[in-house]
């Protein structure tokens, strides 16, 4: 694996040719490449294997959000991360402690595993109509709540929005190794499509984000290239 890259861009395409272009082009800048359900499922682990041999210096982050009972999800990690070793691999954190604790211990070397907290696609009034509240708990009470979990369970990190990271960061309990990958990163200026909980990429990074997971802003500017260092540039 390379050195750990800030941005992993996102190359969700029904299109393996425009996914293998992305992967050429993007990948010697960014580091990191990320490979979503849409992906996978289209194209499965041959697909990977062209993403890699098409930038085999970027690492991968497969984002495939593993959730169901424990033995089927530590079964699928232990496949996936042992056939394909990403450097990332996730499962969803609301998944249970026990799914968490063995999705970990099957997960092969050097892939690191990370939670998902809660979606960036979602807000506290969709939580609410779709009655996928904790009790009374907030966005931040219910992320901190799964990512403790995780931490507790040994993951190496979460995914989360970056409107969670102060109330992160003040716990000191994380290590200083722990993850927080970030998606809904969307440029200043660049259109939120389907996210609602966003941040800048600096807005980002000064809350304490780790990684950033950006996708349409990169994959659909004119050059793609060009708008990944861009977005470097102001970090």
């Amino acid at each position: 694996m390379s050195a750990s890259p800030i941005i992993f861009c996102a190359i969700d395409t029904p299109h393996l040719t425009r996914a293998v272009e992305l992967a050429k082009i993007v990948g010697p800048v960014t580091g990191g490449l990320k490979l979503g359900l849409e992906f996978f499922c289209t194209f499965g682990p041959q697909g990977v294997e062209k993403i890699r041999e098409a930038c085999p210096s970027a690492d991968i982050f497969l984002d495939l959000k593993f959730h169901d009972i424990p033995n089927t999800v530590a079964s699928v990690v232990r496949s996936v991360s042992e056939s394909l070793a990403p450097a990332y691999l996730n499962v969803h954190a609301s998944g249970s402690e026990d799914m968490m604790r063995e999705a970990k211990k099957a997960c092969a070397k050097p892939t690191k595993l990370l939670a998902v907290t809660i979606l960036t696609s979602l807000d506290e009034g969709l939580l609410a109509i779709f009655d996928q509240k904790i009790d009374s708990f907030s966005i931040d009470e219910q992320v901190h709540f799964l990512a403790a979990l995780a931490d507790e369970c040994n993951l190496d990190g979460i995914v989360c929005s970056g409107h969670e990271l102060e109330i992160l960061r003040r716990d000191t309990k994380f290590s200083k190794d722990f993850i927080f990958m970030v998606p809904g990163i969307r440029p200043v200026g660049a259109d939120h499509n389907d996210q609602h909980r966003v941040m800048t990429p600096k807005q980002a990074m000064d809350a304490g984000a780790t990684h950033l997971v950006i996708g349409r802003p990169i994959t659909q500017a004119k050059d793609p290239a060009a708008a990944a260092q861009a977005i470097l540039d102001t970090l």
